[in-house]
C-alpha cells in the first residue's frame, strides 16, 4: 500500500496504471507501423506524424483519465471478466469522445484516421490482456505485504473480519499473537506462537509490518520487542493506520481524540485552501457551460409538468461550514407537499416523487443547481454531502465525531458517495461517517481529482441514486 499525496493506493494498482500507461502510449507507435506497414514512403508518411511522442502521451493520458472514470482504477478491482469487459468498452467509447475533443481543438496532435483506428484496435486489445494477467497474479503473494497482528482480543477481530479484503488490497495477514492475559476473541487457527523472540518470528517468515491491536496496552506492552523489529526495517503501525489503509476509511471504533490530536492530517486545509477554491470555481463553470442545455431543458420539463403552477427549483435548509446553515439548491423531484408530514429520508420507489422526477434522480440531475452553491461559496465541488438541521442534532447526539463534518465545507460529491450507497438508516451514516472522516484527514488535490473522475462512473452506473 502507497501512500500517494496523502491518499492510501494499493501498490499493485499503481503497477498496474504504469504498465497500463505503457501499454497505451506504445499502442500509437504500434498503430503507425501497421498503418504503413506496405508504404512505399514509409519513414516520410512517420515524420508527417512527428512529434509522436507527445502525440503518444496526449492518446495515453486521455485514455488512462477515461479507465479511471469508468472504475477501472478504483480500489475494489472488478473481478468479474463481464463487468471488466463492460466498463473497458466503455472507458475506449469514452476515450474516443476526449481525444476528439483534443483533435478538434489542437488538430496539429491528429495521427490520421487509420492510424487512431489501428492504434484502438491495438490498445484495447493489449489492456484486455494486461487486466486478464493481472487478476491472475493478483490473486497470488506478489504484490502483497506480510503482516502480523500484535493482538488477538475484541480488536483483533476486527482484522480477522477484514481478511479477505485485506488479501485484495495488498495485505496477507501470516497470523494473530496473543498477548499474555489477554482475552482471545479470533479463532484458533489463526493464532501463532512466539517461540523465541519476535524478531526471529518476523525475519523466519518475512513478515514486512506488525499492526498494534491489543486490547489493553497500559499492562506488558512489548516495547523492547517492538523497538527491535523496527530497528531491523520492520514498519510497526497502529491498527487504526491499518484498517484505514485496508477499507479506505476511519473505524470509529478506534478513532479516539488522541488519533484525531496526534495524526498528521486533520488540518483547516480543505476549508483554507485557495487552490481548492479556485478548483471549485473552474469546476463549477466548466459543468454548468457544458451541462446548459440539459439545464435549460429539465427546466422546461419541470415547468410544463406542473403547468407553471410549483416553482422548478426546491430550496432546502442544510447545515454547512462551521454548522452554519444555508438553503441547497436542487431541480425539484417530488410535490410541493412532499414533507407535510415532516422531514425525512427518500426510500426506494417513493411513491413522492413525480415521474420527471425519479429520472433526474436518477441521473443526478436534480444535483446540477447546487453548483450555484458552490459558485456562491456556500459548498465545495468535493466534500461532505450536506445535511439537514433536523437531522444532524440527532447524529451528534448517537454518533462519535459526527461534527467534525462541519469542520470543512459540504460538496456536491465526496469519498463517501464514491465509496458507499445511499445512506438512510444510523448505521450507514454512521459508515459514511467514516469516509468522510478519511477525506477530512488525508485530503489533498489528488483525492479530490480521484474523486472526481469516479464520480463520473457513479453517475454512470446509478449507484446510490434514490
Amino acid at each position: 500500500m502507497l501512500r500517494i499525496f496523502n491518499h492510501y493506493v494499493p501498490a499493485s494498482m499503481v503497477i498496474l496504471v504504469l504498465i497500463e500507461m505503457l501499454v497505451l502510449f506504445f499502442s500509437v507507435y504500434v498503430g503507425v507501423e501497421i498503418r504503413f506497414l506496405d508504404s512505399n514512403h514509409k519513414e516520410a508518411s512517420i515524420a508527417l506524424l512527428e512529434p509522436l511522442d507527445i502525440k503518444a502521451l496526449i492518446f495515453s493520458s486521455s485514455m488512462l483519465l477515461a479507465m479511471t472514470a469508468m472504475g477501472l482504477h478504483t480500489r475494489n478491482v472488478v473481478d468479474d471478466f463481464s463487468s471488466m469487459m463492460i466498463r473497458i468498452f466503455l472507458s475506449f467509447g469514452l476515450g474516443f469522445f476526449v481525444t476528439a475533443i483534443v483533435y478538434y481543438i489542437h488538430p496539429q496532435f491528429f495521427l490520421g484516421r487509420g492510424v487512431v483506428a489501428i492504434t484502438f484496435i491495438v490498445a484495447f486489445f493489449g489492456i484486455l490482456l494486461t487486466r486478464t494477467i493481472f487478476q491472475k497474479l493478483d490473486n497470488h503473494n506478489i504484490f502483497k505485504r506480510r503482516v502480523v497482528i500484535l493482538g488477538a482480543g475484541k480488536k483483533a477481530l476486527l482484522v480477522e473480519k477484514l481478511l479477505n479484503k485485506a488479501q485484495k488490497q495488498g495485505f496477507d495477514v501470516h497470523g494473530f499473537i496473543s498477548i499474555n492475559d489477554e482475552t482471545v476473541s479470533v479463532k484458533d487457527e489463526n493464532q501463532i506462537k512466539i517461540e523465541t523472540t519476535l524478531l526471529d518470528l518476523c525475519q523466519e517468515n518475512k513478515i514486512d509490518e506488525i499492526i498494534l491491536a491489543m486490547d489493553d496496552r497500559r499492562n506488558s506492552f512489548p516495547s523492547s520487542a517492538l523497538l527491535e523489529c523496527k530497528m531491523k526495517g520492520i514498519f510497526v503501525h497502529d491498527l487504526t493506520v491499518y484498517i484505514e489503509r485496508v477499507k479506505g476509511h476511519l473505524e470509529l471504533d478506534t478513532v479516539h481524540p488522541s488519533t484525531i490530536i496526534f495524526s498528521e492530517g486533520f488540518t483547516n486545509a480543505v476549508s483554507l485552501n485557495s487552490f481548492k477554491r479556485g478548483f471549485d470555481i473552474f469546476s463549477s463553470l466548466l459543468i454548468l457551460i457544458i451541462a446548459s442545455p440539459i439545464i435549460v431543458l429539465t427546466a422546461i420539463a419541470i415547468w410544463l409538468s406542473t403547468f407553471g403552477r410549483d416553482p422548478v427549483l426546491y430550496r432546502q435548509v442544510r447545515v454547512g461550514l462551521c454548522d452554519g446553515p444555508f438553503n441547497v439548491l436542487k431541480f425539484r423531484s417530488m410535490g410541493t407537499d412532499a414533507e407535510k408530514d415532516g422531514a425525512q429520508f427518500a426510500q426506494k420507489k417513493d411513491a413522492r416523487v413525480t415521474r420527471i422526477g425519479s429520472f433526474i434522480r436518477a441521473t443526478r440531475i436534480d444535483e446540477l443547481p447546487q453548483l450555484i452553491n458552490v459558485l456562491r461559496g456556500d459548498m465545495s465541488f468535493i466534500g461532505p454531502r450536506p445535511e439537514r438541521p433536523e437531522f444532524v442534532v440527532n447524529y451528534e447526539k448517537i454518533i462519535p465525531h459526527y461534527a467534525l463534518r462541519h469542520t470543512v465545507k459540504p460538496g456536491i460529491t465526496g469519498w463517501a458517495q464514491i465509496c458507499h450507497p445511499y445512506s438512510d438508516t444510523d448505521e450507514d451514516t454512521k459508515l459514511k461517517l467514516q469516509y468522510d472522516l478519511y477525506y477530512i484527514k488525508n485530503y489533498s488535490i489528488f483525492l479530490d481529482m480521484t474523486i472526481l473522475l469516479q464520480t463520473i462512473q457513479v453517475v454512470l452506473f446509478g449507484q446510490g441514486a434514490r
